[in-house]
């Protein structure tokens, strides 16, 4: 592998969380095939049994403060070590701010924002000098849209504090990356937990998307804005 990893004689040990869904599972194969030892994290263990990627694996629901630090643990436990963490978990709910109900509101910052921020907590402790963060926050985080005010702002919400949080982490050698990738193919707008996904245009394939994401893990950048996708 070519990371910026301190000590190239060790596997690179990353924890990916949302390891199920379409761009999480990407970034795995991406992480699996530059030879990182991975620990995958979802809330089924069905879907996570299913995955054909090597790894520990744990259903876990990243929503409590708690499995975010079990996700943690696990995954520097299992390898000795912890280089990477990757959260890909996302829900998305469509509709103008007035349709939709405040419990949609709720679980869109409980999973989209909330759990960035409880395996950001659990991971500076854990990451090794030189590691490496990585949100998914997406190119809504750049300009909302009508329809999707309340997931734009979740997402909106990630952007800020990763732009924050990276000043923090700074301080003991590890990078934060936030990352805003355009419409990728990943199947998560036709799940959404309200409302019915607008027309949308053909969106980028999420293995393009994941090997700018993992280029970037294994380089030095600091910052993803969706140009970095096109």
């Amino acid at each position: 592998m070519t990371s910026q990893n301190p000590s190239s004689q060790v596997p690179y040990s990353a924890l990916v969380a949302g390891a199920t869904g379409g761009l999480g599972s990407a970034i795995a194969r991406q992480l699996a095939d530059r030879g990182a030892t991975l620990t995958l994290v979802s809330r089924s263990q069905e879907r996570l049994d299913r995955l054909d990627i090597s790894g520990q694996r744990q259903a876990l629901d990243l929503r409590t403060p708690a499995a975010a630090t079990e996700a943690v643990e696990l995954a520097r436990s299992s390898a000795g070590r912890l280089d990477a963490v990757v959260n890909a978990v996302g829900v998305v709910a469509f509709g103008s701010v007035d349709e939709l109900t405040v419990d949609v509101i709720e679980e869109l910052f409980l999973t989209n924002t909330f759990v960035s921020m409880f395996l950001a907590k659990a991971a500076l402790d854990a990451l090794e000098p030189g590691g490496v963060l990585v949100n998914l926050s997406g190119v809504i985080a750049e300009q909302n849209l009508p329809g999707m005010s309340a997931y734009g702002a979740s997402k909106a919400a990630v952007r800020s504090f990763d732009e924050a949080l990276a000043r923090e982490a700074r301080r003991r050698k590890i990078r934060v990356i936030d990352a805003r990738p355009p419409h990728t193919e990943t199947g998560l707008a036709d799940r959404p937990i309200a409302g019915t996904s607008p027309k949308m245009p053909t969106g980028l394939q999420p293995q393009a998307v994941a090997a700018v994401i993992v280029d970037a893990m294994m380089g030095d950048a600091d910052d993803l804005p969706s140009s970095s996708f096109t």
